[in-house]
């Protein structure tokens, strides 16, 4: 067991912190540059990465792409009303969402609507197709309200790791 993982198996530490910052920052960092910069040898590093991805803390690794530069200028932000907000009316809807590529992210959200969308599209246009002939003929689909993002003040991936404190 790594120094700090306690009996429950799923304890942090300041080294687990650490590397959670650190990767959030680069992920492409290669072990021995992690291990410095985190103040621990290689081989506990290592290890403590690998328990990190085991335990599911860590989820993956990818590119950040400018969408603008491969000619996705268009981002907005889509409310889906549901017809009827049941699980089993909407498990065929969220299945359809899930197999959309310009759907970046979706979330169900309390209030007015059932699911908010983060849509990509290369142009207005392309959006409008997209929502006629995709998006309204989703399964349970009764409406949808769009915003559009016209700039961007902060896009960042990683999430705040402060209240886990760590040193």
């Amino acid at each position: 067991m790594l120094d700090g993982e306690g009996a429950g198996g799923d304890t942090l530490d300041r080294f687990h912190i650490a590397i959670l910052a650190e990767l959030q920052r680069d992920a492409r960092l290669s072990n021995a540059e992690l291990s410095a910069r985190i103040g621990l040898s290689t081989a506990p590093t290592w290890r403590r990465v690998r328990w990190l991805e085991e335990q599911g803390f860590i989820t993956g690794y990818r590119a950040e792409i400018d969408r603008r530069k491969i000619g996705l200028g268009v981002l907005a932000f889509v409310r889906l009303d549901a017809d009827r907000n049941t699980g089993a009316s909407t498990k065929p809807l969220e299945d359809a969402i899930r197999q959309l590529p310009e759907v970046i992210s979706c979330h169900y959200i309390s209030g007015a609507g059932t699911f908010e969308l983060q849509v990509l599209a290369t142009d207005l246009d392309a959006f409008s197709r997209f929502t006629i002939d995709t998006l309204l003929n989703l399964p349970n689909v009764k409406d949808v309200h769009t915003s559009f993002s016209l700039g961007e003040v902060k896009a960042s991936g990683g999430v705040p790791l402060a209240h886990l404190g760590g040193g």
